[in-house]
Formats: structure tokens, C-alpha cells, sequence
């Protein structure tokens, strides 16, 4: 008999969002792409899932261990800063934590936003 499924917020999502989440992942934007290669495989000394459904929300990048979604935030985000908000405030009520990082920056500044996210890594994991 298999394990029965832990009842957390990461043990829910919706159906449509497992399918969109699986789109996503066929469709990254340049920066996510550029973010998934440095992060992928543990190369942060932790599991990071890309395009992770919880509960209503798919999250860009995912740290289970640590409770940290990583968000990369393109254009469409400067026409939707409420919706971010609320949404950074729901998972903030499960206790995850959002990290924000503008596309722009994971282009520009990939090793310094590197050391940003393992600082954060580190200091939730402490």
C-alpha cells in the first residue's frame, strides 16, 4: 500500500493547474531558462522544482526545503503588481517565502542574483 499523501498546501493543486504548469515548463521566457540552468540538479545544494503548482498558483521556481518560491518578474508583472501582492500574501499565510527578481536582472547579474538566492537558501534553512 503506498503512502498516503501528506495533507500541506505542496500536497495541493488544482488539475488545471498541473496541466498549465506542464505548458509552462514547454515555454520558459529567456531569463527563467538562463535561472533553471544555474539552479537545476541541486546546484544550490538544495532541490528546486521549475513551474511548481501550489494550491491556486503556479511558481516560476520552488524550494520545498526551504519554503522560498522564486519569481521572475517580466513586464506583464508592472501591469499586475496587486495581483503579486495578494498572491505573495497568500503564500506568505502557508509560510513561503517570494523572492522577486526582475527578468532583466537574471540576464544581466545571473552570478550576483546566484549568491542572493543562496544567502536566502541559507538563511531559511538556519
Amino acid at each position: 500500500m503506498k503512502d498516503q499523501p501528506k495533507h500541506t498546501v505542496e500536497g495541493v493543486a488544482h488539475r488545471g493547474k498541473i496541466e498549465f504548469a506542464r505548458e509552462q515548463r514547454k515555454e520558459p521566457t529567456r531569463a527563467e531558462e538562463m535561472l533553471w540552468e544555474a539552479v537545476r540538479r541541486k546546484q544550490l545544494g538544495v532541490r528546486i522544482r521549475r513551474q511548481h503548482p501550489i494550491g491556486d498558483f503556479v511558481l516560476d521556481f520552488y524550494c520545498a526545503e526551504a519554503r522560498l518560491a522564486i519569481e521572475v518578474d517580466g513586464p506583464v508583472h508592472e501591469e499586475q503588481q496587486g495581483y503579486d501582492q495578494w498572491r505573495d500574501e497568500q503564500l506568505a499565510a502557508w509560510g513561503i517565502a517570494v523572492l522577486r527578481v526582475p527578468e532583466q536582472r537574471v540576464r544581466e547579474e545571473l552570478a550576483d542574483l546566484l549568491d542572493e538566492i543562496a544567502e536566502e537558501l541559507k538563511r531559511r534553512l538556519s
